[in-house]
């Protein structure tokens, strides 16, 4: 049998180009507690992102908690998606919030603005959107619903690494955004994750956030928690970054690749990209109609025949887990979306040949 082959694997640099970095951190003897390689990574981050303010975490999800408290969201609903990874809405019942599920655009998979705009209530807060599979948000419906109804707009982007839109980084649009630096992301710190944000008093409030509310020795303004990120960790970014412009290449050469081979293959359809200056490809989801030959477990059953391993991603939506029952929706769209989707395995190393048997597989039913 073949190798078995992922939906993602991290991409690392040289182990012997990771030694200076650590070589480094053991001559410094600073380990955590924004030592010199985290804020270079910051500074870096901003260069490359074109972004003016990131605050690095240890993980996306302590950086959606903090987000929303940093915006002193503490009682209220929270508008977000039900087709999304549940750290999204983890993240607003840890602060105390009611999240809000409604229903995504087919096309997208994004949240519908007009559906938010029939859920906003004298209650709502805030919006929570989710650039989902790195694809943009309809961004200008979205400010302009906020502003409108004096709502703050946190966006979910843990998939939206590198993503420009309208000339400019995706991640500069609402109040704040969120991102995800975990292993199985287009950049990756092994776990991590950032906030950006549009101010230097806001990432001043977001940095104390992220230290236990510590002002100073003797000076503790928040209850808040812990969610600095290492040197090493930081290390690892730093090399990443090195890389970052081949990684997203060999990323679009693979999904126009799978595009071209399933252009002809009946009940089987790509989610589309948005159109943007630069995309990351950070998933390559496809979507299994009533006209395949199989359902769409029964094409993941398949492909784990052959040692390939998919994912139902993102399955089941949030309203369908036991611990969101409370919160139930009418979200006809994502519960569709959610039964047929199956996101294919994508990673810069994947060859074109394992690419092509993988739709092989697919076509021969």
């Amino acid at each position: 049998m073949r190798a078995p082959i992922y939906v993602t694997q991290p991409v690392l640099p040289a182990l012997e180009d990771f030694i200076p970095y650590l070589e480094q951190i053991w001559k410094n003897k600073v380990l955590t507690n924004c030592g010199p390689l985290h804020q270079q990574l910051e500074q870096e981050l901003c260069d490359y992102l074109g972004v003016d303010h990131i605050s690095l975490f240890n993980n996306g999800t302590i950086a959606l908690v903090t987000a929303l408290q940093a915006l002193n969201l503490s009682e209220g609903e929270v508008i977000t998606t039900p087709y999304t990874f549940v750290a999204t809405a983890h993240s607003i019942v840890w602060n105390k919030l009611t999240p809000v599920f409604v229903d995504i655009d087919p096309v997208t998979s994004n949240i519908d603005p007009k559906k938010i705009e029939q859920a906003i209530t004298e209650k709502t807060v805030a919006i929570m959107p989710v650039h989902c599979y790195g694809i943009a948000c309809d961004v200008g419906s979205l400010q302009k619903i906020a502003d409108e109804h004096n709502l703050k707009l946190i966006y979910d982007a843990a998939h939206a690494f590198g993503v420009k839109f309208q000339g400019q980084s995706l991640l500069n649009y609402g109040d704040v955004s969120v991102i995800s630096f975990h292993a199985t992301k287009v950049f990756n710190t092994f776990e991590g994750g950032a906030i950006v944000c549009h101010s230097a008093e806001m990432k001043q409030r977001i940095d104390r956030l992220r230290n236990f509310g510590i002002v100073n020795e003797t000076t503790i303004d928040d209850i808040s928690l812990n969610g600095k990120l290492s040197e090493v960790h930081a290390a690892l970014g730093l090399l990443q970054l090195k890389t970052i412009d081949q990684t997203l290449s060999a990323r679009k050469k693979i999904d126009h690749y799978y595009r071209d081979l399933l252009a002809d293959i009946e009940g089987i359809s790509c989610i589309q990209r948005s159109v943007t200056e630069i995309d990351n490809y950070s998933y390559f989801p496809i979507v299994i109609s009533k006209s395949y030959p199989l359902t769409r477990d029964q094409l993941f059953e398949k492909f784990k025949k052959h040692n390939i391993f998919a994912r139902k991603y993102f399955y089941p939506i949030m309203t369908d887990l036991e611990i969101y029952k409370q919160y139930q929706a009418n979200t006809p769209n994502a519960q569709l979306l959610s039964e047929q989707v199956l996101c294919l395995p994508m990673y810069p190393h994947l060859s074109l040949d394992e690419c092509k048997s993988i739709v092989d597989i697919l076509r021969d039913v």
